[in-house]
């Protein structure tokens, strides 16, 4: 029994009943800060574990700890992740991307406290579909090098109510994997770049580096997060990469490492800040922690 099927019968569980549930099914769990999404573990997804005498232990010592389980290849699951913001929503694009065949197929629908959608699909066998973020469509992909809160962990909301992740409805159908790279390409088409010679090779290059950096970002412990997501964004912002690339590659890693949006967004803009003082460049918050930089001239950085 994977996950999905144990979300309808974790629903009304203590939080360290639910986890024992989890590992016992095989499904590998770690625990995150009661009313948060942060991991309590040093290593956070990467530390998930079905091991019943540590998954025992640790909610033991966190009663209350929000259940933590990797998506892609370690847990067998992948989610789209349909985010609510002050500044929009990511219902319209999803059920567009539903009716176009890009996100149909899943295996169960989860309410997430927020009044956002995490949408469920059996892992890819055979294609490994690392995390992204289309911030414009508030659209999250949690493949390989991420991670979701289930069931029934709850999150504080403003006025301090603490609110569930919840099951609306599992398929009654066979579920079937997300191509995420259609469903990515659909969500947030990137326009093509011109670039001149010289920056040409830096750019190619830059796709396999962005992935070895997310990869090296993610695995950094408490002490090590700001400084090492510092050090990335640095380098991605001297090879050529745009804000909102490194944003796209190295956010959901800082994020799965423990590091909030904020911190997040302080750290990528002082990066660009370091490689590109001003007058070229200027970094603002905006409305949504997610799309945390604007870039002047030229677009919104997502």
């Amino acid at each position: 029994m994977g996950a999905v099927e144990l979300f309808a019968e974790v629903g009304g569980m203590p939080l360290s009943e639910a986890a024992a549930r989890f590992a016992a099914a095989g499904v590998p769990v770690f625990p995150c800060v009661p009313g948060e999404k942060r991991p309590l573990v040093r290593r956070g997804f990467h530390d998930a574990t079905a091991d019943p005498v540590q998954v025992a232990g640790w909610w033991s010592r966190w009663p209350s700890a929000n259940i933590g389980i990797p998506t892609g290849a370690a847990s067998g699951v992948e989610v789209v992740d349909v985010d609510v913001h002050a500044n929009g929503t990511g219902f319209p694009a999803f059920r567009e991307a539903h009716r176009q065949g890009h996100a149909a197929g899943w295996a169960a629908l989860v309410r997430t406290p927020s009044g956002g959608l995490h949408a469920y699909y059996p892992a890819h066998r055979d294609r490994v579909q690392s995390s992204w973020q289309a911030a414009r469509a508030h659209v999250d992909f949690r493949g390989d090098g991420g991670y979701i809160i289930a069931p029934p962990s709850k999150v504080l909301r403003t006025g301090g109510v603490r609110a569930p992740y919840r099951l609306i409805v599992a398929s009654g159908d066979t579920p079937v994997p997300v191509d995420a790279v259609r469903l990515r390409e659909f969500l947030d088409p990137r326009t093509p770049i011109s670039i001149d010679g010289a920056r040409a090779a830096r750019f190619e290059r830059r796709g396999s580096d962005a992935k070895v950096l997310a990869g090296w970002v993610a695995g950094r412990g408490e002490g090590e997060r700001n400084r090492g997501l510092f050090w990335a964004a640095c380098r991605l912002a001297e090879a050529g990469a745009s804000p909102d690339a490194t944003l796209d590659a190295l956010g959901p890693a800082a994020e799965h490492a423990g590091l909030g949006s904020r911190e997040i967004m302080a750290t990528i803009r002082s990066a660009y800040r370091t490689t590109h003082p001003a007058p070229r460049m200027s970094v603002e918050p905006v409305a949504d922690e997610r799309n945390v930089m604007r870039r002047s001239p030229g677009r919104v950085i997502s």
